[in-house]
């Protein structure tokens, strides 16, 4: 039968997380984290985007969707069809049916179907509309005939491609034939179908389940998987549920959805929802210049969740497309101009149970009823508060609301109000406010500027998990590693060529090299602007001089390079049709800008001129650090990765939680990843000075650690530092601090695939048992609670626990999936595993009587192992700085960054 396309629902988990699943998704703009815990994954290929980080960690599992029996007309092969291949219309689902006996078809599928996507990216696929022949075989040797030509593509196909996996869509007929060739066979309708596109749901009768069963019990007996694929309505998720219930008791796979597939459905297990929807207005700033809204991503960031924001200029999505989220911020910073649009698109959301917060205010002019849907009516009028009415405990986070003037009242029904003032005209308003559809924070229950700061009125943390009914999370952690905190540090290139103060012999190249790099023994990135240090840059007297610096630079073990661009862009949004104006830019002579000579160019010149022994795949970005979706887009096609951008300021002057930026923000499927702390360009007021003033990004340090560990250690500067005496002691101050702190020293490439495995990972849990997919360089999980435990005889991924204040961190060995089970301590108290180690874990195994670790670091290595009563362990080559303590068992190198650990249990 002809695979259709649909939308759906997720709904909880019935079944164990232990038992395979599958998702048949042929919308647009895929979601991994909805899709990526299933073992089955089946897409329209040629609606994937295969540069997306997302698709490089699941397309072990992905099958690309390829039409063998017919093509539609609407697709674009669909014209490259010759008309000697045609055995027949068919015209309920306006296509053709092909003869696979024809060899030129054959090769046409290879070439232009196959081919083309395992050139992509694809290495899996799903093989659609076999049975189609059956509606051209007029005679029972015509039927024959083409089904020995289907067995015998199917089999060349796997004879071509022996390592690429097969589902095909029935195929009962063949099955005995080609079972050794496929993994897995998929089929509709076992208990409700479709007869045809346009019409309704109907009941599969028992004659066609029993005769279903026959060919079902067939498939299995040849040990392959099968995946039921069932129809129904998108409102009636009960019944989704209770059907899929019923395929997994058949020992099948079950995928409830309906025609369209464009949306997650139901399977044996389903993604908990991640992803909160965040409405906003770019028509006067930018979205990175809104740094308040990007900012609310880091509360809902450390609860596990990931904000995505949507220009409400591009229009609204279809209601269909934002069934995923698990809410919807709205936080506009003018009223809407089509309000009756907006208004029917707000309504459709209340409908569909998806929960809505409004931050800041309502986005419709006031004195109007276009909010009576939502039980709220407003009015304006300039009164002046006299009395707080209510004021919940979820208020006052930052700072008490305020009695400012009020020109917006309130006027709800049916809320929780969190507070309310009484008017001067003897009136009341409510600026903030839970309710059956969500919740809303406006005006003074929301947030508070006060000069250049902007303070909490109302704490985000309880208000978002309370509106959006989210789950408690443990959460997928790229701020530290095998129970440290992460360290790395990174160097814009700016001023290589800057004169040193006091000592016009030196640049401030020589002095960064000689009095940080060679001095703090820990991994450093060091990039350099093209334009500053090349032949036919800007200083072209000095470029022997300035490429020795950056070559002696590279030369040392703990350095890895990286470009800070050749021309140093200083708006990227400036960039149009892959050019930017010279006033946006450095200007060296005869230079021609392109993304390639920026940022490819740069790279292969660094790799080929400076750094011979090692690819260089990394950027710094320049000047404003907002890369627009060509910039993105153009990394990720080419496999760099970049780092830069955000507004990590806290200081104790500034103790704010909107100085916290998140870990990246997430554009168009792209995230572009944040740095740890700014740099000390904003530290020292834009190099104006005071040039010591960089000391006090330690104190960021400090408060983005405790109580809530936000952020790595990132000491992100400049090679300018190097240039005063002030800054390179202020440097010097910094380092000295870091070094005395619990870290895990990593280059900064190590760190940014982590950020980008958080915003693609998929999770799904039944109470304590947890399923998590997708975590490639992301190796810890933290579990918002003091004390957590882990069963560690049945959590086989896990390989350690570190607990830190009121945080308990699991340290993960890589996998392609993480299963594990969550308990009290007291269970991991009789087990044996590591604490904590400044250097990753290259390796782990369970023997017959203990554990086996490989470590291997960046800088000296030293670990902390808990040890059962009935354990010992070995440290291989033997360490001189050992020592035991009850059940802690802790070593050290003075010089040594690899070692193996053998845990050996009576």
């Amino acid at each position: 039968m002809k695979f259709l396309f649909t939308l759906f629902f997720s709904t909880v988990l019935f079944a164990s997380l232990h038992t395979k699943s599958a998702m048949v998704y042929y919308g647009d703009n895929i979601s991994y984290t909805m899709v990526g815990i299933h073992d089955y994954i089946i897409v329209q290929p040629n609606k994937i985007n295969v540069h997306r980080h997302g698709f490089k960690l699941y397309k072990d599992k992905m099958y690309a969707y390829v039409s063998i029996g017919e093509i539609a007309k609407n697709i674009p092969e669909y014209k490259k069809v010759r008309h000697s291949w045609v055995l027949a219309k068919n015209r309920a689902w306006n296509s053709i049916v092909l003869d696979l006996k024809n060899v030129n078809y054959r090769n046409f599928l290879f070439k232009e179907m196959i081919e083309p996507q395992i050139a992509r990216g694809f290495k899996n696929f799903f093989f659609d509309t076999l049975d189609s022949y059956q509606l051209a075989s007029k005679t029972e040797h015509q039927r024959k005939e083409n089904e020995k030509a289907l067995v015998y593509f199917i089999k060349t196909f796997h004879k071509r491609y022996p390592q690429a996996k097969l589902i095909i869509n029935r195929g009962f007929e063949v099955i005995d034939k080609v079972h050794d060739s496929v993994d897995a066979v998929l089929f509709e309708s076992y208990y409700r179908g479709i007869g045809g596109p346009k019409l309704a749901y109907k009941k599969v009768n028992d004659q066609d389940r029993e005769w279903l069963d026959i060919h079902i019990n067939k498939i299995k007996s040849y040990n392959l998987d099968v995946i039921c694929v069932d129809y129904i309505d998108n409102k009636h998720k009960s019944l989704a549920q209770n059907v899929a219930n019923k395929i997994v008791a058949k020992g099948m796979i079950p995928f409830i959805s309906n025609r369209d597939l464009n949306i997650y459905g139901t399977s044996s297990k389903n993604a908990i929802k991640r992803e909160i929807f965040t409405l906003v207005d770019e028509s006067v700033l930018g979205i990175m210049d809104q740094v308040d809204i990007v900012n609310s991503s880091t509360p809902l960031e450390y609860m596990g969740y990931i904000q995505k924001f949507h220009d409400i200029n591009k229009g609204l999505p279809k209601i269909e497309e934002m069934l995923h989220y698990k809410g919807v911020v709205i936080w506009l910073t003018k009223d809407v101009k089509k309000t009756k649009i907006f208004i029917k698109w707000i309504n459709a959301l209340k409908e569909y149970g998806i929960k809505i917060a409004f931050f800041n205010n309502f986005g419709i002019k006031n004195d109007c009823n276009y909010l009576n849907s939502l039980d709220i009516n407003t009015s304006t009028k300039i009164l002046m508060p006299v009395q707080i009415l209510k004021q919940d405990q979820i208020m006052g986070y930052e700072i008490m609301p305020s009695f400012a003037i009020s020109r917006e009242q309130i006027h709800p029904q049916n809320v929780k109000k969190l507070l309310a003032y009484k008017l001067d005209d003897g009136s009341t308003t409510v600026p903030a406010a839970f309710t059956s559809w969500g919740g809303y924070a406006t005006g003074k229950g929301f947030i508070s500027s006060i000069v250049d700061d902007n303070l909490w009125a109302i704490n985000p943390y309880e208000f978002f998990k309370h509106v959006f009914q989210l789950q408690t999370l443990i959460v997928p952690d790229s701020t530290t590693e095998n129970g440290k905190r992460l360290f790395f540090t990174h160097i814009d290139g700016d001023g290589i060529m800057n004169r040193v103060e006091g000592d016009f012999g030196y640049y401030s190249g020589d002095v960064i090299l000689n009095k940080i790099l060679k001095i703090y023994k820990v991994p450093h990135s060091v990039s350099v602007i093209g334009a500053e240090i090349s032949p036919e840059g800007l200083f072209p007297k000095i470029s022997p001089v300035l490429l020795k610096i950056a070559k002696d630079m590279y030369a040392l073990d703990n350095v890895e390079p990286a470009t800070h661009t050749f021309s140093h862009p200083f708006y990227w949004k400036k960039i149009h049709n892959d050019k930017l104006d010279k006033a946006y830019r450095l200007k060296p002579k005869g230079y021609h800008f392109s993304l390639k000579s920026e940022l490819t160019d740069t790279l292969d010149f660094i790799t080929n001129n400076l750094h011979p022994l090692h690819p260089t795949n990394t950027v710094f970005w320049s000047g404003d650090c907002s890369p627009q979706i060509n910039a993105l887009d153009y990394i990720y096609r080419h496999n760099i990765l970049s780092i830069n951008g955000g507004d990590t300021t806290i200081t104790k002057l500034s103790p704010w939680l909107s100085k916290i930026a998140p870990s990246g923000i997430y554009i168009k499927g792209y995230a572009q990843i944040f740095t740890g702390a700014q740099n000390e360009n904003v530290f020292t007021n834009d190099w104006l000075g005071p040039f010591w003033g960089f000391k006090l990004v330690t104190q960021t340090f400090q408060l983005t650690n405790s109580p809530k560990r936000y952020k790595p250690i990132d000491i992100y500067y400049h090679l300018y530092s190097g240039s005063k005496q002030a800054s390179i002691q202020a440097l010097e101050y910094v380092f000295d601090w870091a070094m005395k702190q619990d870290i895990m020293p990593i280059f900064t490439s190590e760190y940014i695939p982590k950020v980008m495995d958080y915003y693609e990972v998929s999770m799904a849990n039944e109470g304590n048992d947890w399923l998590i997919s997708g975590m490639k360089n992301l190796n810890t999980i933290r579990i918002e609670r003091k004390n957590a435990g882990v069963d560690l005889n049945s959590s086989k991924t896990v390989a350690g626990i570190k607990q830190f204040e009121n945080h308990t961190y699991l340290s993960l060995y890589n996998n392609a999936q993480e299963h594990f089970i969550t308990t009290t301590p007291k269970q991991a108290e009789g087990t044996s595993y590591i604490i904590s180690s400044n250097a990753k874990i290259t390796s782990y195994t369970e023997t017959n009587n203990g554990k086996e670790y490989r470590l291997k670091g960046h800088v000296a290595l030293k670990a902390d192992f808990h040890l059962a009563d009935n354990c010992s362990i070995k440290i291989i080559p033997d360490a001189r700085k050992k020592k035991q303590e009850g059940q802690i068992f802790s070593f050290h190198y003075r010089e040594r960054k690899d070692a193996k650990a053998i845990i050996s249990c009576k």
